[in-house]
């Protein structure tokens, strides 16, 4: 309930005992000023590790009017409203979009994911242009773009590359889908009453289904299936990469940061890298997630991920049915093909976030500690079973 009806229906209270009615609506009116406005947000990707627990941050502050846009609708109860729209055609986005009012923030972390870098380019322009645009031409009140944008942003894809990458290094040989976005928006809004700010996280971690960035799910399904063959917990990458540096970002720690983009004018026309703040080595995380999950630590075995976890999913569909667990797909609870291509990274992947400081945003998280609240919080939702011995 927005906090003005709910201050309105308190004092309410007070005309049962003779609290005049012509002085209950004079007070109202004069706290109107202080009382905080609301705000309207479109979070595009809304049902994305980013968008999902950012559409859940922005409904526990009361302050905002939320609406999720996404291919699909919600699986969950959520207080935010969700609109199914293919964000790639335009015609579809400014039917669906036509009568939701004054849009005072896009928040956009939708994504196509292409066959190559080439086949990326145009689709992820198009979507990002059709909303902004549409919502240009219908919302008088809007104010700011915050784009979440990756490492990918400085080539963490391509192969070894400038680290600690800082916000202002040279962009590599494109494509890159994001130097088309951001591109776009320095354009677009040039001389106009809102702005844009990007964010650059490194692998992301969250709860989300049918996404395939995101290396919590990855790593808990994986111990699991190896907990449930007998299988001691071992590092499937390289062996290289399993002494590389590695960062990640609490997704809700990016929820913070998007918010924080969106409201501080400072950070407008700026780009950020955000993550926990932390650098780690998979050599190190992985002996504790062994011990967290209750498993042998086994050392390193290079595995081609995706191919042998190709036929697993019947294994998955025990293991949902024996212990009750959330009735997800195989496919759409993990991404294989992702996490074989973080798990080889034979090289450091490093942010500097000295700029988001510098700029105000102080937030941080300790990733280790990060996971196993993530593992724990999968275990109460029953996404995995609950540890045994």
């Amino acid at each position: 309930m927005p906090p003005v009806i709910y201050h309105f229906l308190c004092v309410t209270k007070y005309s049962a005992i003779g609290y005049s009615r012509p002085r209950i609506f004079l007070d109202f009116l004069q706290l109107l000023p202080s009382l905080p406005k609301m705000k309207k947000a479109l979070v595009a990707g809304a049902l994305g590790v980013t968008g999902r627990t950012l559409v859940n941050y922005l409904v526990s502050l009361r302050d905002w009017e939320v609406i999720g846009l996404s291919r699909r609708s919600p699986e969950f109860q959520t207080a935010a409203k969700y609109i199914a729209v293919d964000l790639s055609n335009r015609s579809a986005v400014e039917s669906q979009l036509s009568g939701i009012g004054d849009v005072t923030h896009v928040f956009y972390a939708a994504l196509y994911w292409g066959k190559n870098v080439f086949d990326e380019v145009g689709p992820n322009l198009a979507m990002l242009t059709n909303l902004v645009e549409t919502v240009e031409h219908t919302s008088k009140q809007f104010r700011k773009v915050v784009l979440l944008e990756g490492a990918k942003y400085y080539g963490a894809h391509l192969g070894p590359y400038k680290t600690p990458a800082k916000e202002e290094d040279p962009r590599h040989m494109p494509p890159n889908f994001y130097y088309d976005q951001e591109d776009y928006l320095k354009t677009q809004s040039a001389g106009k009453s809102w702005s844009w700010s990007a964010l650059r996280p490194s692998s992301i971690c969250g709860f989300a289904v049918g996404n395939p960035m995101n290396m919590a799910t990855v790593i808990a399904v994986y111990a699991v299936l190896c907990k449930e063959m007998g299988l001691p917990l071992r590092f499937p990458g390289t062996t290289k990469a399993y002494g590389e540096i590695m960062e990640m970002t609490d997704a809700g720690l990016l929820a913070k940061a998007i918010l924080w983009a969106g409201e501080n004018a400072s950070c407008d026309g700026e780009a950020f890298n955000i993550t926990n703040g932390d650098f780690n080595r998979w050599a190190n995380l992985w002996p504790r997630v062994a011990e967290y999950f209750k498993m042998d630590y086994g050392s390193p075995q290079h595995l081609p991920l995706a191919q042998f976890m190709s036929d697993k999913g019947p294994i998955w569909e025990r293991l949902v049915k024996q212990h009750g667990l959330l009735d997800y797909s195989f496919e759409a609870a993990v991404s294989w093909p992702f996490g074989e291509a973080i798990f080889d990274i034979e090289y450091d992947v490093m942010s500097d976030t000295t700029k988001s400081r510098r700029y105000g945003f102080l937030e941080w998280a300790d990733t280790e500690e990060m996971l196993f609240r993530l593992f724990t919080q999968f275990q109460k939702m029953r996404f995995i079973p609950a540890l045994r011995e």
